[in-house]
């Protein structure tokens, strides 16, 4: 039984003990105060009948005559006349009928008084006795009103102190929901805050768990300042603090194979001309200053263009990887102009060429560096600002124009897309869930999201595909019992008619939504905190699992996320690649999975190659793993 409920239970049973008792103490005094005022009027009408009869000459007729005029006053209930001897010389017996009174009330009070006794003289010697006893009915009637007009004062009075408890109560309720409501969050590893109440014990225990959250927050800001001084010492240029070429490189490895929406988009590779030459005529200092600056410009259009990553692949090369992005010539105009704003400082001393290419699943790294670099070297020729973009092969495209793709994209999502089964596994080779990557079927073959995500994306269809993919997992996951991981576009998420009909979709299959894990991109948290909490609440509340995919040490500076509460992680490719093998990212992993567990996330490995890759992962505190290298066996995690 609840708290509350145990406050009102008390206050009712104090509110009626409290009535029982006033009025059981009323009705006793009243009986006993009445009892006496009847016995005392007894005897007095019967002493002075008696003297009047004392006086009367003892004709029995005048006798008769006498005690049938007084009892037919309607005073008594009996009037009797017995001579010295006992025998009965005249009476009188009424029936004493209680009609204003219930029958119940009159058997509980049960009046008990003697009658009144007097003795009636002749001369000097006793003519006979007389017994008078009054109508008790009054008296019930009188006690019976008295009781209900007690009984209706306090209910007057019942009322009113139950109206000035309920807001007692509620006064109590609210900050103690709001205990409750943290108790519970903190349970699940959220901590939040809650405003001090004025009672004394919960403000004191309030103060204890704010204190508990506050503590939490400051222990998750240093970890995560630590997490990322180490991920920049490990991962990026210290001169402009982007990425280094091997982590860039792994970067764009990672992004060719996956199945996500970030198997596609942009590549493009920007050259600082003459470095060497602005090196000596700028000095060491400015020259930094240029870089950072070019560096800074290139970030920032990274992330107007969703989530980017900038790498210097040398000292004068750097290279932006933009997924999803696949309007070349708009992003190549964005960058020249970024471009000449930087050139105008530096007048014809600095030239700054680039080069653009688009990227989709399956293509080869070493091929997409190489097209650039000669790009890049073609572009060089063009003067300072030259720019070149190298067109995709026509022959690599299903179909030829923007209709062709809506048309066929559209038949296909009708059609119902086919998931793709890639299992997650726990340090125990248990299915944790089953990653899904669409497949849509497009000229009659089955095709992976490197094909058809470039054209969604460039065609604004992401919210139908993903609807498309969470209606498929449903019926997936009702007929096979297992869960089933669902990556969702980061376009999605700012489209307002995504959200409710997810939400619509999730409702009608409870037992389907329990199943279902639903992630996002880290950055689209970074970035958008606010549309991201709101998903979270509005899914987890249904049952589903959110989580963020492509983390990096970067998820704990997510705004609020103490407060998300969410389920798991999925560590970027790029961070478990080749694990066994570098002690560094081992240190960065390690600080990441101890600071996901202190707020309850599971924290899993993606792109994970082989069992020893696994194994290393486990060991440092990770609690699953998927990638090409995790294939379920049973119960086993096996190459």
């Amino acid at each position: 039984m609840s708290l509350i409920k145990q406050l009102w239970l008390t206050i009712v049973i104090l509110l009626i003990l409290a009535f029982v008792g006033s009025l059981f103490v009323s009705i006793s005094s009243s009986r006993h105060y009445i009892e006496q005022e009847i016995r005392i009027k007894n005897s007095d009408n019967a002493n002075a009948l008696a003297l009047s009869m004392s006086q009367l000459e003892k004709d029995p007729v005048i006798l008769e005559l006498l005690l049938a005029a007084q009892f037919d006053t309607g005073h008594y209930r009996r009037i009797e006349l017995r001579d010295p001897e006992g025998e009965i010389i005249e009476r009188r017996v009424g029936d004493e009928t209680i009609d204003t009174v219930p029958a119940w009330f009159a058997s509980l009070i049960q009046f008990d008084v003697p009658p009144g006794r007097a003795v009636v003289q002749d001369g000097w010697r006793q003519y006979g006795t007389l017994i008078l006893e009054s109508h008790h009915s009054f008296a019930y009637h009188s006690l019976w009103r008295s009781s209900l007009t007690l009984a209706g004062w306090f209910a007057i009075a019942g009322a009113i102190s139950l109206l000035l408890a309920a807001w007692i109560v509620r006064t109590i309720r609210l900050p103690l929901r709001n205990v409750v409501r943290q108790a519970k969050a903190i349970g699940e590893q959220r901590f939040v805050e809650s405003p001090e109440p004025r009672t004394r014990e919960l403000r004191e225990l309030v103060r204890a768990m704010n204190r508990l959250a506050e503590n939490v927050r400051g222990m998750l800001g240093r970890e995560s300042e630590k997490l990322d001084q180490l991920r920049r010492r490990l991962q990026h240029d210290p001169v402009t603090d982007t990425l280094a070429r091997a982590p860039f490189l792994e970067h764009l490895e990672v992004s060719l194979g996956s199945h996500s929406h970030d198997a596609s988009g942009t590549l493009a590779m920007i050259r600082v001309g003459n470095l060497a030459e602005i090196n000596q005529q700028l000095g060491h200092q400015k020259t930094d200053a240029l870089l950072v600056g070019l560096a800074r410009s290139l970030k920032q259009l990274s992330l107007m263009n969703g989530d980017g990553r900038v790498g210097r692949l040398n000292g004068s090369d750097f290279a932006l990887l933009i997924p999803r992005a696949h309007d070349l010539k708009g992003l190549g105009e964005e960058l020249t102009e970024r471009l000449e704003g930087l050139a105008s400082e530096y007048g014809t001393l600095l030239t700054l060429p680039s080069a653009l290419t688009e990227y989709r699943q399956g293509k080869s790294r070493e091929t997409l560096m190489a097209s650039l670099d000669g790009a890049l070297a073609a572009a060089e020729n063009q003067g300072e600002l030259g720019q070149v973009i190298v067109e995709s092969s026509e022959q690599e495209a299903l179909f030829t124009s923007h209709d062709e793709w809506r048309n066929a994209l559209e038949k296909a999502l009708q059609q119902g897309v086919y998931l793709a089964h890639f299992p997650v596994l726990d340090t125990q080779g248990k299915l944790l869930h089953y990653e899904a990557p669409t497949r849509l079927k497009l000229k009659g073959e089955w095709h992976p999201a490197g094909v058809f995500l470039p054209w969604i994306s460039r065609l604004d269809m992401s919210t139908e595909l993903d609807l498309a993919a969470v209606a498929a997992a449903l019926d997936d996951t009702a007929q096979s019992g297992k869960s089933i991981g669902i990556n969702l576009s980061p376009r999605s998420l700012r489209d307002g008619r995504f959200v409710s009909e997810l939400i619509s979709l999730l409702r009608a299959h409870p037992e389907g939504a329990a199943r279902l894990w639903l992630e996002l991109p880290e950055a689209v948290a970074v970035q958008n905190p606010t549309g991201f909490s709101s998903l979270c609440r509005e899914v987890q509340t249904l049952g589903c699992r959110m989580g963020l995919e492509h983390a990096t040490s970067q998820f704990a500076q997510i705004e609020g996320l103490q407060h998300l509460g969410l389920s798991y992680l999925k560590i970027d490719a790029s961070l478990s690649k080749d694990i066994e093998h570098h002690q560094e990212h081992q240190s960065l992993l390690r600080g990441m999975a101890t600071l996901a567990h202190s707020l309850g996330i599971l924290i899993i490995a993606e792109g994970v190659e082989s069992r020893t890759a696994a194994q290393t992962l486990f060991d440092l505190g990770l609690d699953g793993a998927t990638g090409p290298g995790v294939r379920q066996n049973g119960s086993e995690l096996i190459d």
